[in-house]
């Protein structure tokens, strides 16, 4: 996320650690893509060997040279096959995702609707997009984008760079847990995976108490939503 001067929104590398706990550079997307790089949380990985990264770049590692940014789709060799930008992808913070073998399907948080003009203001314009990959051909193409969910909390901050919904985890159910970090909220999104109709921000399904700013999202085995401040 950082560079190696910790200026935001500049970093360009992926790392990788062995099951033995060897780190390693998976990838270094400078030099692989054009204009500034500043990659995010936004990160999924497929069984195919597939790497799907988010980046939202700034110049000079504050939020007024923040650009749109895109998703960049990386081999198991750590080389970018595809980039997909415009659209709904504006600001790409976070993801997770849905393997079925020949398709993949993303879900991903953007913060960039509006917050870069109101210049620190909160804005209720942070979404969820949808987003479907068909990995039956190479490089993998988009076959559906759709906004999922909308209206989330998202300034911008000296110290973050940009606060908006951060941490996502998917459900068996279909059902998608959203980390709302600037509303203090943990919400839920039904039937994510097929539905067709924006659900709002979601349902609330926990607020307040011990949550502060949650970040990230996970699920354990007997369903209960882990989520860290």
């Amino acid at each position: 996320f950082n560079d190696s001067a910790n200026a935001q929104g500049t970093g360009r590398t992926i790392m990788q650690v062995s099951p033995a706990g060897k780190s390693s550079l998976f990838a270094n997307l400078a030099g692989q893509v054009a204009g500034p790089i500043g990659l995010t949380t936004a990160l999924s990985v497929f069984a195919n060997g597939d790497v799907v990264v988010g980046s939202l770049p700034t110049t000079d590692g504050t939020a007024a040279t923040a650009t749109a940014g895109a998703l960049y789709v990386l081999n198991s060799t750590g080389k970018v096959i595809e980039t997909i930008k415009g659209g709904d992808v504006n600001g790409p913070w976070d993801m997770t995702s849905y393997d079925g073998g020949e398709f993949g399907v993303l879900f991903v948080t953007n913060v960039l609707n509006g917050t870069v003009a109101a210049k620190g203001k909160p804005v209720a314009k942070g979404n969820v997009v949808r987003i479907v990959l068909d990995f039956s051909v190479s490089p993998p193409k988009v076959d559906q984008e759709f906004v999922v969910a909308t209206g989330f909390g998202e300034e911008t901050n000296a110290a973050a760079l940009v606060i908006g919904p951060t941490g996502l985890a998917l459900a068996p159910n279909g059902t998608l847990y959203v980390a709302d970090t600037l509303g203090n909220r943990i919400a839920d999104i039904p039937d994510a995976l097929f539905r067709y109709t924006p659900f709002g921000k979601g349902s609330t399904v926990s607020t307040g108490g011990f949550l502060n700013s949650p970040l990230g999202v996970a699920l354990a085995p007997n369903g209960d939503v882990l989520s860290v401040n």
